[in-house]
């Protein structure tokens, strides 16, 4: 028996069972839909934070206080002021690699202007950091280099200050003076809204002063939290890391057996370990809902037992006629696939539909083209892996035996 008669038959099976036949497939859809669902949301998550890390720059560099340490050991105080302003001043005198240059000091508490009042974080920074982090002034201007000189109470506000302190009229609030820990600062500009990043923070709810003004007038220390940088390119960025790297050991006069008291790290870095947490999250997901697939096979194997029990005086008559027990595994192989692959192809749909409306309540997704190919082919393994038992016990029927079966 040819393969084309074959499929025909395995085809009419099928349709003189359709309830039975997409009771089988049901499995199949679930299951490949949840893969594909589960997939896409990983997809689309990682998508997601990598273009969120990408918005802040791929070749940013930061610099921190402090040696690498892990397994959340607490470093010395004194460990953690290790940055000073001489570094930052030979940095920037010896960069080559190295385009942008901010010291960073972060004070957090309550601003408040008249009646109203909200709580931030104010940065203290250099006008390189507008570039480094990719932010812009969308009304009035920034602070100025002398103002960085004078310690000027001046500051660039978020979207999200304005909102609460003034409404939402942006333009009204340049000029005025709101007070962050009972320091009066003036407000130049208002940021650019970036709404909210992949972590749930407000990025408009911010405060962006000199960083001379927020060490002085604020925490009254002489180091700095961190120095951000930004390499020349993405390329340089290891270069960029090797430039930091000796500019600051020589600054800190740190000999060839001493370790760094400073740690550097990259967008590069943050962005491959985030990636891998969610590949790490994908696989997880993607595992649980391809059991529901394992499920679907079982219930394969049982739909096509009973249907090889069914049929077993067919089965007998069409080796009395000449079938050979090869033809019969076969008709049964087929009708496994066929089962499982149409099951797969709407499986496919409705993951499709599923992602749509996981996009709808927010959920990043996006569908790795590779993953539908998977599905197919899971599908076949499933297909001939489950539907085999059946069919090989529907080939070793004694013709006579299956003939008189009742």
């Amino acid at each position: 028996m040819n393969f084309i008669n074959l499929f025909k038959v395995a085809l009419r099976a099928i349709a003189s069972n359709k309830f039975r036949s997409f009771l089988s497939m049901l499995g199949i859809i679930i299951g490949v839909a949840a893969v594909i669902i589960m997939m896409a949301i990983g997809q689309g998550s990682k998508e997601s934070v990598r273009a969120n890390i990408a918005q802040m720059g791929t070749n940013m560099l930061t610099v921190r206080p402090g040696a690498d340490q892990r397994g959340g050991v607490r470093l010395d105080p004194s460990e953690m002021q290790t940055l000073k302003p001489e570094d930052y001043d030979d940095i920037m005198a010896n960069k080559r690699f190295v385009s942008y240059v901010s010291p960073e000091v972060v004070a957090s508490g309550q601003v408040i202007y008249g009646a109203n009042n909200t709580s931030t974080t104010m940065y203290g920074e250099s006008l390189d950091y507008f570039d480094i982090k990719m932010w812009d002034v969308s009304q009035g201007e920034s602070f100025t280099e002398e103002d960085i000189r004078k310690n000027a109470k001046v500051c660039v506000v978020g979207t999200t200050i304005v909102k609460e302190l003034f409404g939402d009229d942006a333009q009204s609030c340049i000029g005025k003076t709101i007070r962050f820990k009972s320091i009066p600062f003036r407000i130049v500009g208002v940021l650019k809204s970036k709404g909210y990043n992949n972590w749930g923070m407000d990025q408009d709810n911010v405060l962006i002063a000199p960083y001379t003004t927020v060490m002085k007038r604020l925490l009254a220390q002489t180091y700095f939290r961190t120095i951000n940088c930004s390499a020349i390119t993405e390329e340089l960025t290891d270069e960029a890391i090797e430039e930091l790297t000796t500019i600051l050991r020589t600054t800190h006069k740190l000999k060839e057996s001493d370790d760094d008291n400073f740690t550097i790290r990259s967008q590069q870095e943050m962005m491959e370990t985030m990636s891998s947490t969610m590949d790490t999250i994908t696989v997880i997901l993607v595992v649980a809902a391809a059991f529901s697939l394992l499920v679907a096979g079982i219930g394969i194997m049982n739909i096509m037992l009973v249907s090889v029990t069914e049929r077993t005086k067919e089965i007998g008559l069409r080796m009395s006629v000449g079938a050979r027990g090869i033809d019969i595994c076969n008709q049964f192989l087929i009708e496994s696939v066929l089962i499982s692959l149409t099951g797969g192809v709407l499986g496919v749909v409705v993951g499709w539909l599923g992602t749509l409306l996981c996009v709808q309540f927010g959920f990043p997704t996006s569908i790795p083209l590779w993953s539908i190919f998977v599905s197919f082919a899971v599908c076949t393994a499933i297909g001939v892996g489950f539907g085999y038992i059946p069919a090989s016990k529907a080939a070793n029927l004694d013709p006579i035996e299956a003939i008189r079966y009742e």
